[in-house]
């Protein structure tokens, strides 16, 4: 049917990248209050972080995921957009017209996406919160005086990336690389379809009839509000997540997805699942703005109809 187009992952890496650079500051706010000790609420976090690592705590471990989570923006953007024109040109009459997407569509190539992001996100996720997390005040009663200081920050457990990977494989095994994909599977497949069918609604509804493109303002606003909707209501499973894929830095603590929610649970009530829901809300805008705008606007320029009508 001619549906499938390799510009969707072109765009989608470009998107990739524009996301990072934005959202990772916040990033590190989110995973330090969802996995870590001592920080009260998001302005305490960031005031902690930056007064004992300065602006560079931020940006801690960024280079791997903006090296690869270009890549795995690129897949996920590439499988969505291949899937949902392939089913929607299934049950088109005119193969050559662009169908109108239907939510049955939009929903099941969004949970294709959500599958094919815990594949390649899971490893990418592990390095970036593992790196993160490693200059984290811990403390656990079990430590030896040698690990506890190590465990402190005096001295980090990872001395970059490749390392970290190295460590990981050499400790856990290859299949260590895979902590916490029960959980990001639980995120990912509910989370993709809570992102991806907003915003192609959104879109469509911020568009007037006459023109064939949203213009950039209407992907900038749907793009950050999908964000917002996806990151927000992905909160309690990406608690669950990220306490699973920071365990380990220097013991661990928990044996799977559903023995992390019970000591999360029976150590800090309910409300722990909701531990960086504002940081998540607030982070998902500016960075699915970036990287849905990056997607459009390279996608119309690889494809040579970069001129957009005005709404």
């Amino acid at each position: 049917m001619g549906s499938f187009q390799l510009e969707d992952f072109a765009a989608g890496w470009i998107g990739g990248a524009a996301s990072v650079i934005v959202g990772y500051p916040l990033d590190t706010v989110k995973t330090r209050l969802q996995a870590g000790v001592g920080y009260g609420n998001t302005l305490s976090c960031i005031r902690m972080v930056y007064r004992k690592e300065s602006v560079f705590g931020f940006f801690k471990g960024m280079s791997f995921p903006l090296a690869s989570i270009a890549v795995y923006n690129s897949v996920v953007f590439g499988v969505f957009s291949n899937t949902q024109r392939f089913l929607s040109q299934l049950h088109s009459r005119e193969p050559e017209a662009s169908p109108p997407h239907t939510l049955s569509d939009l929903l099941l190539a969004s949970m294709v996406a959500g599958v094919v992001s815990v594949g390649l996100g899971t490893p990418v996720d592990l390095i970036k919160i593992r790196l993160q997390m490693q200059t984290q005040a811990f403390r656990e009663t079990s430590l030896s005086l040698k690990n506890r200081a190590v465990a402190l920050g005096e001295q980090p457990a990872y001395q970059g990336p490749v390392h970290c990977i190295a460590t990981i494989v050499r400790t856990e095994g290859l299949a260590g690389l895979y902590r916490g994909a029960g959980a990001m599977m639980l995120r990912d497949v509910p989370g993709y379809c809570l992102y991806f069918v907003p915003y192609v609604f959104l879109t469509n509804w911020f568009t007037p009839e006459a023109c064939a493109d949203p213009s950039p303002y209407a992907v900038w606003l749907a793009g950050g509000v999908a964000g917002a909707i996806s990151w927000g209501t992905a909160t309690p499973m990406d608690v669950v997540k990220s306490r699973l894929q920071a365990d380990g830095v220097y013991i661990n603590k928990y044996k799977g997805v559903l023995d992390c929610i019970s000591q999360s649970y029976q150590k800090d009530g309910l409300k722990v699942f909701f531990r960086g829901i504002t940081v998540n809300a607030v982070r998902g805008f500016p960075m699915s703005a970036a990287m849905f705008l990056g997607y459009e606007l390279s996608l119309r320029a690889i494809r040579g109809n970069y001129p957009v009508a005005s709404p």
